[in-house]
């Protein structure tokens, strides 16, 4: 793995995991965990790593089941509390998120949900915390409203079953090709960010192989599933990541009610096609649109407010007198610390306090 000058990796044994992590920075610098999200790793964090100042250490780990991490396999019936867990551990070990070391935390998409549940279980010991194109607070599909209701008491349209299945049997073979709309590539380059933006070709190529090393199947990505004679036929199975964050069994409203919690920048992409009221990964949304056949109507099965569910939690914490920043970037879409590093980097300097 080609690391940015400066960026190097390790790993570290926990209790719960044999986790890798990318490190920067001086060790007894200002400490910042990057978290990120599905199908993912922490090389995407590399470069923004390789740009911060000498006196912050960066970690980006990589979750169980990504990356180089150790292949644990993911009880989605816990939520998102298998990768807060692990993290914890992960703090634990190299001893930070304490009171003599408080951590600041980065999420993205998912990695966002994961530090919602870790400030939930535990926020003493956080500094801050930078949410990057978090995923709802009610999961991914499958609720109404910004009080995120079930859409209905199936859970359909959430879990392992909403995967592509082409693009995860191409993560599997670890498909570096451009030969479909479902290659890992393509993903990369037409969801992640908004086109027509191009990395370079080495940039590109590792990115590529860093969602390549998601590991596939019911323990994993996209996990198992179950019918359901309700539209659109599919429901949460109880393993693997796609299961972890249905709203069946990850539900984060807790993090309103925290009381003097650590301060929240929440950046987000205007253009993201991803984590979106209107998100192309919705089934509640490809329905309205036509893409998915059978759509049973607005009343019955409405696109996912995601925005306006993580605005209504996040306004919950603020009236608990935390402190709230929103940033949304124009011509962005859901990779802000890739598609605009010179502005994120801005951000989170800020939000460091440095």
């Amino acid at each position: 793995m080609s690391l940015p000058d400066g960026v190097t990796s390790i790993r570290v044994q926990t209790p719960r995991l044999d986790t890798h992590t990318l490190v920067s920075g001086s060790e007894d610098g200002v400490p910042v965990v990057l978290v990120h999200g599905n199908v993912s790793s922490g090389r995407f964090y590399a470069e923004l790593m390789a740009q911060l100042p000498a006196s912050v250490r960066a970690y980006a780990p990589d979750l169980r089941g990504y990356g180089h991490s150790e292949a644990k396999g993911i009880d989605g019936t816990r939520g998102v509390k298998d990768f807060a867990d692990d993290l914890w551990a992960f703090l634990d070990a190299v001893g930070v998120g304490n009171e003599e070391r408080p951590v600041h935390l980065v999420g993205w998409s998912v990695g966002g949900g994961v530090l919602m549940q870790m400030a939930i279980d535990r926020p003493d010991g956080i500094a801050s915390l930078t949410l990057e194109a978090p995923m709802s607070p009610y999961g991914f599909g499958g609720t109404k409203g910004p009080e995120g209701a079930p859409t209905n008491d199936a859970w359909s349209g959430t879990g392992g079953g909403t995967a592509n299945p082409d693009f995860a049997k191409r993560l599997g073979e670890k498909d570096m090709s451009e030969d479909a709309d479902t290659s890992p590539r393509n993903i990369l380059r037409n969801f992640y960010v908004k086109p027509p933006l191009r990395f370079s070709q080495e940039i590109e190529d590792a990115y590529t192989a860093a969602m390549c090393d998601t590991k596939t199947g019911v323990e994993f990505y996209p996990g198992d599933l179950n019918g359901t004679e309700t539209w659109p036929a599919v429901a949460p199975g109880t393993t693997g990541t796609n299961n972890a964050i249905s709203g069946k069994y990850c539900r984060l409203d807790a993090f309103g009610q925290i009381a003097d919690g650590p301060k929240v920048l929440w950046i987000r992409g205007a253009d993201d096609q991803i984590v979106s009221d209107t998100s192309l990964f919705d089934l509640g949304f490809l329905g309205q649109l036509g893409a998915v056949p059978g759509w049973p109507g607005e009343d019955a099965y409405p696109a996912q407010p995601m925005i306006a569910q993580t605005r209504a939690v996040l306004d919950a914490y603020a009236s608990k007198g935390n402190v709230v920043d929103e940033v949304v970037l124009p011509e962005c879409g859901h990779s802000p610390h890739l598609e605009h590093p010179e502005r994120f980097l801005e951000l989170l300097v800020g939000q460091l306090g440095l």
